[in-house]
């Protein structure tokens, strides 16, 4: 002890030594080195006012960022608390804040569980807004469609969600169903877009007995734009307790079936167009 306080005992020469490397560039470790000082404490009241040299931060770091993490580590928080709250790394933590004394605290099992629970929290928020940002760049690339391009939509729903004609039971009707309301709203733009008249569409609902039907019957309705001489009996499935339904809660409203009257015609078209569209994707692959 008697050779420590001997060792700093021309404590004020020292630190003009001290500011003086630092000044000149010198880091905290580089400084600790050259005038042998094994105490963070000391090493802290010795270059206490004296700004850290540039390179030692990280380049183009936000003041804002930098002074909240110093703001926070004098509070005593930890490395993984002020990534968590600012979600900056842990290397830029440790630059901008290398200079402040450790935290003495130690962290409970409860604090860590929280602090695990807040970065996954973080990092599902992180991932939800990147799928955002991608669904957002491909809404914005679409642009306005032409109505050629909203036939072969139309036709590739159709086909893909609507009722066909079989070899084994001949029947050429249009009959379109679906529980999304976006589906819905892009079939009945293709019907404006064919000319189908208003008074030929009919609509029915499809939906499990315990759930509200005429909720969904008001919302099909308005969603629609048609009245309840459009519609037909509504179709109730029949609950079965032991089948488990995901499909289920204040957001299921079952699904919507759009039949179009005298629709054989129409049927036709839209075959016809399906292949067309097969035959022109499979020739231009050769």
């Amino acid at each position: 002890m008697a050779h420590a306080q001997h060792k700093y005992a021309d404590f004020e020469g020292l630190r003009e030594r001290a500011v003086a490397l630092r000044r000149a560039g010198l880091s905290r470790r580089q400084i600790r080195d050259r005038l042998h000082i094994d105490n963070n404490d000391i090493l802290n009241r010795l270059l206490d006012g004296a700004p850290a040299p540039d390179w030692t931060k990280r380049p183009n770091a936000k003041d804002d960022l930098r002074d909240r993490a110093r703001e926070l580590r004098l509070q005593g928080w930890t490395y993984d608390q002020i990534q968590v709250e600012l979600g900056c790394s842990k290397s830029s933590i440790s630059l901008w804040v290398r200079d402040l004394p450790r935290p003495e605290r130690k962290r409970s099992g409860e604090e860590a569980a929280a602090i695990a629970r807040r970065g996954w929290e973080a990092k599902l928020r992180v991932r939800d807004e990147e799928r955002q940002r991608a669904k957002e760049t491909a809404r914005r690339a679409v642009g306005n469609l032409t109505d050629r391009e909203l036939f072969l939509v139309g036709v590739g729903l159709y086909w893909a969600e609507g009722a066909k004609d079989k070899p084994y039971a001949r029947r050429e009707s249009v009959a379109f169903v679906n529980s999304d309301p976006s589906m819905v709203k892009i079939f009945l733009a293709w019907l404006d877009l064919l000319g189908v008249d208003h008074g030929r569409r009919r609509f029915a609902v499809m939906i499990h007995e315990s759930a509200d039907v005429t909720g969904a019957e008001r919302f099909w309705a308005d969603l629609v734009g048609a009245g309840r001489s459009s519609f037909t009996k509504t179709t109730l499935k029949k609950h079965n307790p032991r089948t488990p339904r995901k499909n289920t809660g204040d957001a299921y409203r079952g699904c919507l079936v759009i039949k179009v009257l005298k629709g054989a015609e129409l049927y036709r078209r839209i075959e016809g167009a399906w292949y067309g569209i097969v035959e022109a994707a499979t020739s231009a692959e050769q």
